[in-house]
């Protein structure tokens, strides 16, 4: 299994870095090999410029400015992303990301003589994970629609294998959490995990905690 964890919060010590941290000690205890991206911490530039929207289509030299992020996306077989909700949706570095990493020839195919309209590109992901917080409650964030979730669980998995399987985990009411429902979220998160890419052999986990 090859993973890659986007993740994007931009302090230290945040409860969204303890999430990153479930998902990553589940993947390590499986074996898995991972690429984490802290796109805060490596300082990622998420506006698309001018110059990229005009290579934007062009295959050969669209990854060039993002090439290294590109590479990560074409190697992975499992794309996980952690990260706040903030008013709804997408914090401005994901929705960069997505913006400046997914290009034509990569995560999807542009319309031709014989198709009007894209077809997916990352049909080599096979599993897809969605970690994070809210501020709102559920039902208000249900109510708003969720456009953060539909973006990624909507939007992006249809460019993945036909049969990808997603988990998505958030803990609503942030702002008024406590130890306990934080501890009780973890929890969740290790168990979307299991389902998404299996648990450890019983040796591994032993020796793991060991």
């Amino acid at each position: 299994m090859r993973a890659l964890v986007i993740y994007c919060h931009p302090r230290q010590g945040s409860f969204t870095e303890a999430v990153r941290d479930v998902v990553l000690e589940k993947l390590t205890a499986i074996g898995a090999e991972v690429r984490l991206r802290d796109l805060y911490a490596e300082g990622f530039d998420p506006v698309l410029s001018a110059r990229e929207h005009e290579i934007y289509e062009d295959e050969a030299l669209n990854r060039a400015p993002v090439v290294s992020h590109c590479a990560d996306l074409a190697w992975c077989d499992t794309l996980i992303f952690v990260y706040p909700t903030w008013w709804y949706g997408l914090p401005a570095m994901i929705k960069g990301w997505l913006d400046r990493v997914l290009v034509p020839g990569l995560a999807f195919l542009m319309p031709d003589g014989a198709n009007t309209d894209i077809r997916p590109g990352l049909t080599h992901i096979r599993r897809l994970g969605v970690f994070t917080t809210c501020g709102a409650s559920f039902w208000l964030t249900r109510m708003i629609g969720a456009p953060g979730k539909r973006t990624l669980l909507r939007g992006l998995r249809l460019l993945c294998a036909k049969n990808c399987r997603t988990v998505f985990a958030a803990h609503y009411l942030m702002d008024s959490s406590t130890a306990e429902s934080r501890a009780k979220h973890l929890k969740r998160v290790a168990a979307k995990m299991d389902r998404l890419v299996g648990k450890a052999p019983a040796t591994r986990r032993e020796e793991a905690t060991a």
